[in-house]
């Protein structure tokens, strides 16, 4: 990576960056969340990689440059970019429809889904498996054999509802079933992303080699999905694959794979995917449809009903005043990714600057999403014309 500094039309006042910090301070100090590490790169430089507060507040251990974080639904960020290989290789297309590769996923009325609509949350599946029990979560081809019976929730192409696990549960395998070498999942992501990246300290699954660096997943905020994932979280082993949710990494690999995706898929001599392929990705693929998932939280707090924004695997800033992770000062291409209830990574591609946040400590998904959107700005605020 770079050495840290500064560079390009705009320069980083160091003394926002002190807000941000403060910020991060403030809130660990009365327990909104324990811990986050935090990691800003400006042209392709890091000006920022720190880490504050707890990997593990109660037993007072704090959070570190080592510490490897599960990072939840980044994870389908590098689902997406195995599927987009797999179209460079001629092997599908977006519209291929899921049943062409996996015949028993046309079972229930599911027959002509494809493979952009399950990228892009539009494919009629539900946000949580009916009938996965924790001996069968983790087991990829268990896992897919049960999604495949059940029948949408949706009419596939209609209604954005955002698929926690099921959507790219399909998606891992059929990364591997039009895979040449017929490898599992996880050997996808570790060969063709990971190792090329130079992310040493990540995984699909929770091996060994990680585990005493590990941040354990602990429901700061008790709700019903955030104990859930807490307990599967104490599940997961090495032999555990999740395309929806199941890698860990530190925040310098994190650092490393924002980067890759800053520089249009590729990273010091390591092509990932093509710039066509990415910008195909983080293109508006939802229109104006809003996302069904979150339509209880709006009625709650008595938002109006806005657009989803989403990509093939990416969220997006896109335009208008509405609660958004990434900020509302980021500029409309900003893209990247969102895990449940504790982290943020995105690229503003039009300011050269990128953004990786991981917290322990899981909060309410929409009050993680307002946390973010708050230090976000902060981030971009610290963006200042060059002298």
């Amino acid at each position: 990576m770079p050495e840290m500094g500064k560079s390009g039309r705009f320069a980083v006042d160091e003394g926002r960056l002190d807000v941000l910090s403060r910020a991060v301070e403030a809130d660990i100090a009365r327990q909104a969340y324990d811990g986050m590490a935090i990691g800003i790169l400006h042209e392709g430089r890091v000006v920022m990689q720190r880490h504050f507060g707890f990997a593990e507040r109660e037993a007072d251990r704090s959070l570190g440059e080592g510490d490897v974080f599960s990072v939840m639904s980044f994870t389908k960020v590098m689902t997406a970019l195995a599927i987009f290989r797999a179209l460079e290789r001629g092997d599908l297309s977006l519209g291929t429809r899921i049943a062409e590769v996996i015949p028993e996923f046309a079972a229930a009325g599911k027959q002509r889904v494809t493979v952009a609509q399950l990228l892009s949350h539009t494919g009629g599946m539900p946000f949580t498996l009916p009938g996965l029990t924790e001996e069968i979560e983790g087991d990829l081809r268990r896992t897919v054999e049960l999604a495949c019976r059940i029948a949408p929730v949706n009419r596939p192409g209609e209604v954005v509802s955002y698929s926690a696990q099921v959507s790219y549960d399909v998606l891992g395998v059929v990364a591997e079933r039009v895979d040449p070498a017929g490898r599992r999942f996880g050997r996808i992501i570790e060969e063709d992303i990971f190792a090329p990246l130079g992310m040493t300290d990540s995984a699909i699954g929770m091996p060994e080699r990680l585990r005493r660096r590990r941040v354990p997943v602990v429901a700061r905020n008790p709700t019903e999905m955030n104990l859930r994932l807490a307990a599967r979280d104490r599940r997961i082993t090495a032999e555990t694959e999740l395309p929806g949710g199941g890698g860990f990494s530190t925040l310098a690999d994190m650092l490393r794979f924002a980067a890759m995706l800053a520089s249009g898929g590729a990273l010091e001599g390591a092509s990932i995917v093509s710039p066509a392929s990415l910008a195909l990705a983080t293109a508006n693929h939802t229109g104006e449809l809003p996302n069904n998932t979150l339509a209880a939280q709006r009625e709650m707090r008595g938002w109006e009903p806005f657009p989803a924004w989403l990509g093939l695997g990416f969220f997006l800033r896109g335009t208008g005043l509405f609660p958004t992770p990434f900020g509302h000062l980021a500029s409309p291409r900003t893209f990247g990714s969102i895990g449940a209830g504790s982290m943020v990574m995105w690229v503003d591609p039009e300011r050269s600057l990128s953004a990786v946040l991981l917290s322990s400590g899981l909060m309410d998904q929409v009050d993680s999403h307002l946390r973010f959107q708050r230090l976000s700005d902060i981030i971009h605020s610290a963006l200042r014309l060059a002298p």
